[in-house]
């Protein structure tokens, strides 16, 4: 049924549903459309067709009075259906508002019997019955108080987790909160967030999104997020039951309330959101809402064949940034998120996607120059995975500033150093001059800006893990992966693994395997945590949760995923000592630099007592080409001090030998130096402290990370 006498509007309203008073605004992109219904659905499901004014430079709008908070609507948009230009217009078809802030009701599981009903094919099925209604919201603006706690980058330690994952089976947190937006800010979790000493929760996707067509039909589920129904609207199955019989405006008020709560603990929250595809997913999917809006504005299509997909994300569809409303409707995004809901920065999934033009990816695409020089999103964290599965996707170092990376060399490396090249018995190729740029903050790959060095090291992301691919336990206990619980024949996920079992594929009670394992985790964790740049921890990995050698869990919504808090002794200690790295990189300057060094001589500068950093040999003798060229280094010694006499000098020794190595503290006038952490510690806890001489010597047990301070003495 239509609604006649709306009242016009003589300009487009800004893009979406927006209460106003007696009603609300609307606008919509569908520049192809011939014509745009707003579908208003009662609490009975009946539904009412209001025709919307347009197109205004492609925007479909109206003003309609009588929609009210919590109104349930849709659209339908009719056009050409002329799938070889790209247009596959089908009014049958009812489509989510794509700035919609509330979405109520699940996408019904795709069956043989409503296959060509929610696929985009031209037929007369009304997908109404298989479809969630997008929610009218009020505003949350103003209903969250606390300040943005603004942690600097060279203090922050980023924490990556699933919001159902990490406290569904957290014993702390009462049942009812579980696994929900709740849970997350329950004083247990907050407490375990706190006392860890990360400050920034970087949380994977909450924005509405739905599973996979084959998922559905194998019986799993998206876990992970990265399928988005709606940019705007939060997940709602990650609130609570009270929260959802609430509402989308309950479901909202949740999601403000958790980060308020987070904020009060000073903890930031960094959302991962994924702009680069859509849950929509191939040519001859399913219709949402995109690809019945405008097809061919909204998704990126091969050069001169509008009718097929140009899919750099490997999901079937690639959202084109080359178009300003894309671009736009990213942008709106952000700008909500931040400035009504609070969060504090963004992770951009597959972020090559976003600065790719038709001439392939520019560092200066008007996106990533829109959200790094805005003057609202460009105050936040900002950070890239500088890649995507098209050709020349792999983008490390080419992002603008102030954004950070992803360093997915740091993660090669540092697997390779401690795990696979061990394995092997060494490599045939010089390691350690690779080792040491890691270490140092991969001037390589982020120094080269005009300005020179201008992004300094925590532009680098360090990680040795992350959601996707095997977590700091499964490292050292598998050399492959184990995913038969996703039902692809173990064809999925990496191969690339770089993990070593330590001579046991799997758990076991040998007691030297498992000793040696945990050697491992501590000496990869001391060199995420003690590099320079900014860390990256997955959650669990302090404690050594396992998936089991599921290195591709993205379907796993049970146990294989969850956070198991059900700790032994030996996860107790490496927690402690993950706690104690933290502190130590949180009390001490030196280990958190935020410019790169440049090598300053104290040779060659009187005011100076040790260089800015400095590498030196077993032998305490300071570095040679030949030295560095050599495939048998393995044993190095990285002195790192600040030009403040008050500060305290590092010095990092590491030991990739399989066997002990006598080592020689470098000699200098400096002050003595405290052995503050050794890898070969299974807990720091009531460890006593050892001082050396510089020029003395220490013997370093084989495969282990140790870290001396040199205090100011006064």
């Amino acid at each position: 049924m239509s609604v006649d006498g709306v009242t016009p509007s003589p300009t487009p309203h800004r893009l979406g549903v927006h209460l106003v008073d007696g009603g609300a605004v609307v606008g919509i992109y569908a520049g192809h459309a011939t014509g745009v219904d707003l579908c208003l659905f009662d609490n009975e499901g009946r539904e009412t067709r209001v025709p919307l004014h347009g197109p205004t430079a492609g925007i479909w709008h109206a003003y309609v009075p009588g929609m009210f908070e919590g109104q349930h609507y849709g659209f339908r948009a009719d056009g050409p259906w002329a799938p070889k230009k790209g247009h596959r217009y089908n009014p049958n078809k009812l489509l989510l508002d794509p700035y919609g802030r509330g979405i109520e009701g699940s996408l019904v599981p795709m069956t043989h019997a409503n296959a060509s009903t929610l696929l985009s094919n031209k037929d007369e099925s009304d997908t109404a019955p298989l479809m969630p209604r997008s929610v009218l919201t009020a505003e949350p603006g103003g209903s969250w108080q606390t300040p943005h706690p603004r942690v600097p980058w060279e203090d922050t330690v980023v924490y990556e987790l699933h919001v159902k994952g990490f406290t569904q089976q957290m014993m702390d947190v009462p049942e009812h909160l579980r696994g929900t937006y709740a849970g997350l800010a329950h004083p247990a979790s907050i407490e375990y967030l706190t006392s860890l000493g990360v400050t920034t929760v970087e949380l994977l996707p909450v924005h509405a999104f739905a599973s996979e067509p084959h998922l559905d039909h194998a019986g799993l589920s998206n876990y992970w997020g990265y399928s988005t129904m709606g940019f705007f609207a939060p997940h709602a199955p990650y609130a609570t039951a009270d929260a959802r019989a609430k509402g989308a405006q309950g479901v909202l008020d949740e999601f403000v309330g958790m980060v308020d709560l987070l904020h009060q603990a000073g903890l930031e929250v960094i959302l991962d959101v994924v702009y680069n595809h859509t849950a929509e997913a191939g040519w001859g999917d399913r219709v949402l809402s995109w690809r019945g809006l405008d097809n061919a504005a909204y998704y990126r299509s091969q050069p001169n064949s509008p009718g097929h997909y140009d899919d750099t994300t490997g999901t079937g569809n690639t959202l084109d940034f080359a178009h300003p409303r894309v671009v736009q409707m990213a942008m709106d995004s952000l700008r909500y998120w931040t400035e009504e809901v609070g969060v504090d920065g963004f992770r951009f999934d597959l972020a090559a996607t976003l600065g790719r033009t038709s001439h392939g990816f520019s560092t200066r695409h008007p996106f990533l120059v829109g959200i790094t020089m805005d003057p609202l999103i460009g105050g936040t964290k900002l950070i890239a995975e500088p890649w995507d599965t098209g050709m020349g996707g792999w983008q490390v170092g080419n992002f603008p500033a102030p954004m950070a990376e992803w360093n997915d060399r740091f993660r090669d490396k540092m697997r390779s150093f401690w795990l696979r090249d061990t394995a092997r018995g060494g490599r045939n190729h010089p390691t350690a001059p690779e080792l040491a740029t890691r270490l140092a903050g991969s001037t390589d790959l982020f120094g080269h800006t005009d300005p020179p060095l201008m992004r300094g090291p925590m532009a680098s992301i360090n990680f040795i893990t992350c959601h996707d691919g095997f977590t700091m336990a499964d490292l050292t206990a598998y050399n492959s992966k184990h995913n038969e619980a996703n039902g692809e024949d173990n064809r999925d996920g990496t191969d690339n693994n770089r993990s070593w079992n330590h001579g046991y594929e799997g758990e076991t009670d040998e007691v030297e395997i498992n000793a040696f394992r945990r050697r491992s985790m501590r000496n990869l964790l001391g060199s995420l945590l003690l590099s320079a740049g900014t860390p990256m921890l997955l959650a669990g990995d302090e404690f050594g949760n396992t998936q089991q050698g599921n290195n591709n869990a993205y379907c796993q919504d049970n146990d294989i995923s969850w956070l198991d808090w059900a700790f032994h002794p030996w996860q107790a200690d490496l927690r402690s000592t993950v706690q104690h790295l933290i502190a130590l990189r949180r009390e001490n300057r030196v280990l958190r630099p935020h410019e790169f060094y440049e090598g300053h001589d104290p040779r060659l500068d009187d005011d100076l007592l040790r260089a800015d950093s400095a590498w030196f040999t077993a032998a305490g003798e300071p570095e040679t080409e030949e030295w560095w060229e050599d495939p048998a280094t393995r044993v190095v010694q990285f002195m790192r001090s600040l030009s403040d006499p008050e500060a305290a000098d590092a010095l990092l020794i590491i030991n990739g030998t399989r066997e002990p190595v006598e080592v020689t503290i470098p000699a200098d006038a400096g002050a003595p130096w405290e052995l503050v952490w050794d890898s070969a510690w299974e807990s720091p806890v009531g460890v006593a402290v050892e001082t050396l001489e510089p020029g003395g010597t220490q013997v370093v047990e084989n495969l282990t990370v140790q870290l001396y301070l040199s205090r100011p003495q006064h």
